[in-house]
């Protein structure tokens, strides 16, 4: 699986090319700043792009832009966003498009080896990658609001966290020590009472209410 890195700091950089190719992963590219990540993207058509939000010349988000313009060169490029805190801007700019292959993490996931290249295996094969304080954080704010998080059960709730983070039925069920067929009556419930369409496809799915969430902004 070929990787296009974009990160300034060289430390990091390293140790996240050291990371990735102790796990199997083809580095492409490792660069460091927006300019040169627009041209790796345009001219290597990796399989992944893992991009830190902040990138000279400009520090602000030229790594998120150039990110953004290469997938709309090549809808559905599998972008993962690195970024130094929660920045609920960024996420959906990044599922604006409604399409899979995009995951928004913190630095600090980086360093739990396990956590970070199993988000990077699952944006690349099409699915969705989101930080786990992204989500409670949109479960929050919605929540402020009122409205139909309100009807979700403590359980459902739980469920609907762990499913906007990306998580499959399976991986739900591992985590809260139930079984999948548990997990997709809750699952049913949850969409219902959220009036959103049921879907079996994992990502659509996790789009689809992230997308609710959203709308609370």
């Amino acid at each position: 699986m070929r990787v296009v890195l974009a990160e300034d700091l060289f430390l990091l950089r390293d140790g996240l090319v050291r990371l990735l190719e102790a796990h199997g992963f083809e580095i492409a590219a490792a660069v460091e700043s927006g300019p040169e990540l627009a041209r790796a993207l345009a001219e290597l058509d990796p399989d992944v792009a893992v991009v830190d939000v902040r990138l000279p010349p400009t520090h602000t988000d030229e790594g998120l832009q150039c990110a953004l313009a290469a997938r709309r060169a090549r809808p559905g490029l599998p972008v993962l966003v690195l970024s130094q805190h929660v920045e609920q801007l960024y996420a959906r700019e990044l599922l604006a498009d409604g399409t899979g292959g995009v995951g928004y993490l913190l630095k600090d996931r980086v360093f739990d080896a396990a956590q970070f290249t199993d988000a990077v295996r699952r944006v690349a094969g099409g699915g969705t990658a989101m930080d786990p304080q992204v989500v409670q954080q949109l479960l929050s704010r919605r929540a402020a609001h009122e409205g139909p998080l309100a009807r979700l059960t403590p359980r459902e709730r739980e469920v609907l966290e762990l499913m906007a983070q990306g998580r499959s039925n399976a991986a739900i069920a591992a985590k809260l020590v139930i079984t999948e067929r548990a997990v997709a009556k809750h699952t049913a419930n949850i969409f219902a009472k959220l009036g959103l369409e049921v879907s079996d496809d994992d990502n659509r799915r996790v789009l689809a209410v992230l997308a609710h969430l959203d709308r609370g902004r």
